[in-house]
């Protein structure tokens, strides 16, 4: 006969306490355990992820070191980089422009660490507010589960990952022939920078009491410090470039990996990390579980009359979320109008405004960083509309939707209300951002025609970011338990948008992108057929998952 297994109930090693007393007594027991079963669940999601990390940052440094292969075309092209506000707000600058490392890795130095920083706020949500929200954590703790178990498990899950990550880009780029040190310090940054976005994400965890606004305000707190590094990166020489250091992204930058390898700025992150990972420990221990610090008003106990319908609540569910999109989209263009008045500024040489004169003036590059930065904002709008869809597979496993649909509420009509909401709320939003910026650049320029200009840069974005929106609809509908290919694809996207053309991609494959037939406004001429084409493309994705949802089970 053989031994049972160790199970949950006696955390593998004893009992931690009295029964019932929840492993208080021990607040670590059970760590072990839950974080096997983390990674357990994420056995298939982490490894994905870490090799398209790792194999993103190898392929741009192989395909950049071919392209740039003496030290005179590496010079010319560091210098077209830092002398473009539009690549600098985006990227970062190059400190070394001899370098081929530091050339060759300027889109994934800050954009790459975001793009962890997501990774690892959904990684610290998922494992933490979310298995509270669904109940899981309660069943859990209700065996001998130490009380900081869950939130202990959730960061070595995390940790480990992005030290993975970090360690995976740098062997890659090793092989795609960079320098050791530089390419173990990039992927140090890396790591680091996604650790410090997991601490944060525990924090705010703590104070919430759903998975989808934890998922919000990390976000927002990450766009925020994008937005704050990429002020203070494109400021001029006697500007506030103090501001990148305010920026948890900037800091992985700021070690400027081959261009000086400065270790010691890792210990920002690393503090950082570890006064949030302390205060995520310590508000834990002062809230119950399943509630959150911040605290939920009580509503009326008859609902008012618009909020009796199925578009109503829709709206009320989602409104939080929105509003917290519009103010962080609002403040971002106004960011966008200010930086574009420093354009100029970059052109310090007779012989280079000469040219740029000739070329149009300060007008034509303004245009492109506008359009560039704008173009940006569609991309974040889409995260916007994916999350705002997928919240009715969340009502659906909650078993909301079985109470929804048990009243005289058509599926139809449930569907709708979330799909109006998501699509209203991209048009908004995206509206919102452009009027923004364009009022702020009529303000700064001092000419008023620019606001119709740039607001109308922010409107021709809508079609690709409804198809994206459109596309999450579509999954919902066919395939419920696999939503998150809304999430892949728009990071696809990115990928072929940002990578496409340094890999040099087939066109067809660039053409995947809905955002490569986006016209590029201000600046360039407006066509109206491939608007009318992403459109098309959303509706037969939106009648698609319609269908599906109608032959489909609930649940």
């Amino acid at each position: 006969m053989t031994a049972p297994a160790p199970t949950l109930a006696t955390g593998g090693g004893g009992p931690a306490g009295p029964p019932g007393s929840g492993g208080f007594t021990r607040p670590f027991v059970g760590t072990g355990l839950l974080t096997r079963l983390a990674l357990r669940r994420d056995r298939l999601l982490v490894p994905v992820w870490v090799a398209v990390f790792g194999g993103m940052a190898a392929s741009s440094a192989s395909a950049t070191v071919g392209l740039y292969p003496t030290l005179t075309s590496r010079v010319e092209a560091s210098a077209a980089v830092n002398g473009t506000p539009a690549l600098v707000a985006l990227y970062g600058r190059i400190y070394d422009p001899t370098s081929i490392g530091a050339l060759s890795l300027i889109k994934l130095s800050s954009m790459g660490a975001a793009l962890v920083a997501v990774l690892t706020i959904i990684l610290t949500v998922r494992h933490t507010r979310a298995e509270e929200e669904t109940g899981r954590l309660e069943l859990l703790g209700a065996t001998v589960v130490g009380r900081r178990a869950p939130l202990t498990a959730a960061l070595l899950l995390v940790t480990g990952t992005s030290l993975a990550l970090g360690l995976v880009t740098a062997i890659g780029l090793v092989a795609a022939g960079l320098p050791v040190p530089g390419s173990l310090a990039f992927g140090a940054a890396w790591s680091l920078t996604g650790i410090s976005f997991a601490a944060l994400a525990a924090v705010v965890a703590q104070l919430t009491s759903g998975a989808r606004a934890a998922t919000a305000i990390s976000s927002a707190v990450l766009g925020t410090a994008y937005a704050v590094r990429a002020v203070g990166d494109s400021a001029p020489a006697d500007g506030p470039r103090w501001l990148s250091w305010l920026s948890p992204v900037a800091w992985g930058q700021q070690v400027r990996p081959f261009a000086g390898d400065r270790w010691a700025v890792l210990l920002l992150p690393l503090a950082f990390a570890a006064l949030a990972a302390v205060a995520a420990y310590a508000l834990a221990e002062r809230r119950d579980l399943d509630q959150g610090l911040l605290p939920d008003r009580p509503g009326p106990v008859v609902a008012a009359g618009w909020l009796r319908g199925p578009l109503s609540l829709a709206w009320r569910l989602q409104r939080g979320l929105l509003m917290g999109w519009l103010v962080a989209f609002v403040l971002l263009g106004l960011l966008l109008g200010a930086i574009a008045s420093n354009v100029g500024d970059f052109f310090a040489s007779t012989q280079a405004r000469e040219l740029f004169a000739l070329l149009g003036g300060e007008k034509v590059l303004t245009d492109a960083f506008l359009a560039t930065e704008i173009g940006f904002l569609g991309l974040f709008v889409s995260a916007f509309g994916v999350q705002s869809v997928l919240r009715l597979r969340g009502e659906e496993t909650g078993l909301r939707a079985e109470s929804m649909l048990a009243a005289p509420v058509g599926r139809l009509h449930w569907l709708a209300s979330h799909v109006v909401v998501a699509l209203g709320g991209v048009a908004l939003l995206m509206l919102a951002g452009g009027a923004a910026a364009g009022l702020s650049w009529a303000l700064v320029s001092g000419r008023s025609e620019e606001f119709g200009r740039v607001l109308a840069g922010g409107a021709v974005q809508i079609p690709a970011a409804w198809l994206v929106t459109s596309l999450a609809v579509a999954a919902f509908g066919l395939v419920p338990r696999a939503v998150g290919i809304a999430w892949a694809a728009l990071v696809a996207f990115l990928l072929i948008g940002e990578f496409g053309a340094l890999f040099r991609f087939d066109q067809w494959i660039l053409d995947l992108s809905p955002y490569a037939h986006t016209p590029k406004l201000p600046g360039s001429a407006f066509t109206a057929t491939p608007l009318l084409w992403l459109l098309a493309g959303a509706v037969v994705l939106l009648l698609a998952g319609v269908v599906g949802f109608r032959r489909r089970d609930v649940g």
